[in-house]
């Protein structure tokens, strides 16, 4: 084999190179090597030499290297010198150090400017413990946050650390954009993938108190997730400790695989069958949504459990009466399992936790009440028959349709209809896949503009018992599926105060900056799918058990949240307090949890009129068209 003659020229410009590569801590170490040279040779000359200025006297090595020092620091301190010996040391030390320190300016100006660009990327380590780790980034993080800063009010020192694919600073204008004041709460952003080991690495997940893992926008958002949660869980050098790491689903085709890697260390939400069975239970019930909202954020009141000592052999009905200002909806055994709405004759044992209702857990606070003040003459003790025929209507379409029907036949009788409005590519197929597993209601199909006043006059609206109006979230970009929401909402409401019909719609937007728009619509009933799944996510990445209560109570087959007459429960016109009401769904096997008042409906500031964990003893005048809010099986 022939080698090739390489040339001294190249062999140094190949060493120079490598030295190039070395970074900006090996070249300030090289030019200070030179500097030092350069220096001491122009101190051993000046010593040698005996040069010096005219009226001065010989110096030493020491003065002399101090001497040429400062002139390669400074050149003008050479303007001072006399004889000619002297001053042609000090000129060639001064063209050397102005080369040297005017390199050396330049090499620390790069290092410095590259070591801000590799800040602002984000890709230093994260030195915190007990942070919560959010994973991802959509527009989800966004009332995640928010719901956190309210949770970590009364925390010291709290750290929310973000994983996200944009720029760190970009991702910090955002935040500081939309959440300006984040209180107590300090909020990091690292800039890298969530699917990569190292960059997992750089957010210390090891020493998290939670993790968040956010679907990625795409497609697919579910694949980000899964291999999220393998590259968290299967790391080599993950800590031996369960982590406590929240994950949302998107779909349900992913819903399986996802459940098969979900260890006992993962809770997984599926925002599908969320938004599906919120819809499903809500446009059955005005105001239920709202009454959903108040127990998932951290703002009013939520689900807390406790351990109290003093309900050992106490009946779940005497628990009930047991706090003035916490409503106890369960129950959760030493063993760690929970029920909602147990027979009112369950025994709370030695060990076990009430599942309450309240402001804080540290307001979950015994009474010592004997008497309760129960007004035993305004208790209706007779059970009213619900109405199983109902007509439904979907304005709309996304993929959560055909999950919704699903849901509602689960609460309709035989006889009940369903009529699908709707434009798309596809959709008449999809209904025709529906129509085989439903057992309770037929399903029919319209392809209309639901955002065209003529179609909706033609609709007949006063027919159905309910209108579902759906964002045309999968086909559209956000903001315009939620224009069209929009505008549909501004037409049912004039039609409904020229026909004098009063129409119970839920109407599911996308963006909550909408939500405040259609207000003017004064309709009561808004799913928020981004903020609802927000919501779950931060009320879950704070006490995953919370996971037990909500699939029981969104659970058709378990017991659920109903908004009902009041009039089921006693006597209107009367004045009672909550005690009372208490009682009356206690006798039906209920818990009482709130109610709602038909005055306030239409008030967006009395949260339409809805009450959630009222005191007690608080007396109240109802209405017949007033209602109760309870925890029952149907």
């Amino acid at each position: 084999m022939r080698i090739r003659n390489i040339s001294f020229s190249e062999k140094l410009r190949y060493k120079f190179d490598i030295l190039m590569s070395k970074g900006t801590i090996a070249l300030i170490g090289w030019l200070g090597l030179l500097s030092l040279i350069l220096v001491s040779a122009a101190g051993i000359v000046l010593t040698i030499t005996g040069f010096a200025q005219t009226d001065g006297e010989s110096l030493n090595f020491i003065e002399a290297a101090w001497e040429s020092l400062m002139r390669t620091l400074d050149p003008g301190t050479m303007g001072g010198d006399t004889g000619w010996g002297f001053r042609l040391v000090m000129l060639a030390v001064t063209l050397g150090g102005i080369f040297i320190v005017s390199t050396l300016i330049g090499v620390l100006a790069s290092g410095i400017s590259n070591k801000l660009d590799e800040l602002r990327k984000g890709h230093s380590f994260v030195v915190e413990n007990g942070h919560t780790l959010i994973l991802g980034w959509s527009e989800k993080i966004f009332p995640i946050i928010s719901e956190l800063l309210r949770a970590n009010e009364n925390q010291k020192n709290p750290v929310i650390v973000i994983l996200g694919q944009k720029d760190k600073v970009e991702m910090e204008d955002e935040i500081n954009t939309k959440i300006p004041d984040t209180k107590n709460t300090r909020v990091i952003c690292r800039s890298g993938s969530t699917i990569d080991i190292t960059d997992l690495d750089i957010v210390n997940p090891h020493d998290s108190r939670s993790i968040i893992i956010l679907a990625q926008e795409g497609n697919d958002p579910d694949i980000s997730v899964i291999k999220t949660i393998l590259a968290l869980t299967n790391n080599p050098n993950r800590r031996p400790e369960p982590y406590h790491i929240v994950a949302e689903i998107s779909s349900n085709k992913n819903k399986e695989v996802a459940e098969m890697i979900a260890s006992g260390e993962v809770t997984l939400v599926h925002t599908e069958d969320l938004i599906s069975r919120v819809i499903a239970q809500s446009c059955r019930q005005s105001g239920l949504s709202v009454v959903y909202t108040e127990l998932l954020d951290f703002e009013g009141d939520e689900i807390y459990f406790q351990e109290e000592n003093g309900l050992a052999d106490k009946t779940f009905k005497e628990a009930i009466f047991c706090y003035e200002s916490s409503a106890v909806i369960g129950i959760r055994n030493k063993e760690g399992k929970i029920k909602i709405n147990p027979p009112m004759d369950t025994r709370f044992k030695a060990g076990d936790k009430v599942v309450a209702i309240s402001k804080d857990d540290d307001t979950i606070v015994l009474n010592e009440k004997s008497d309760y003040g129960i007004n035993e003459t305004a208790i209706i003790l007779s059970k009213v028959d619900k109405i199983f025929v109902e007509h439904t209507i979907i304005l709309g379409w996304n993929i959560k349709a055909c999950s919704i029907a699903k849901e509602l036949d689960n609460y309709l009788g035989k006889g009940s209809t369903l009529t699908i409005v709707a434009e798309g590519d596809g959709i008449e197929n999809q209904i025709e896949q529906l129509k085989n597993k439903l057992k309770n209601h037929t399903v029919t199909y319209i392809a209309g503009n639901i955002s065209s006043r003529e179609q909706l006059d033609l609709l007949e609206l006063q027919q159905y018992n309910h209108i579902i109006l759906l964002s045309y979230s999968d086909i559209m970009p956000e903001q315009e599926a939620d224009s069209i929401s929009l505008i549909t909402l501004l037409h049912l409401r004039n039609i409904e105060e020229k026909t004098g019909y009063d129409f119970t719609i839920v109407s599911e937007m996308m963006d909550i900056r909408n939500k405040e728009l259609a207000e003017i619509t004064e309709a009561d009933d808004f799913i928020i799918s981004n903020k609802l799944i927000s919501l779950m996510l931060s009320q879950l990445s704070e006490n995953k058990e919370l996971k037990a209560v909500f699939d029981d109570l969104f659970d058709a087959n378990g017991s659920e949240i109903y908004v009902k007459p009041v009039t089921n429960y006693i006597k209107p016109g009367e004045s009672v307090n909550f005690y009372t009401l208490c009682e009356s769904a206690a006798r039906k096997g209920e818990v009482a949890i709130g109610y709602r008042r038909n005055e306030f409906s239409r008030n967006v500031e009395k949260a339409y009129g809805v009450v959630v964990n009222p005191q007690k003893s608080e007396m109240v005048t109802f209405t017949d068209k007033d209602k109760l809010i309870v925890i029952a099986e149907d």
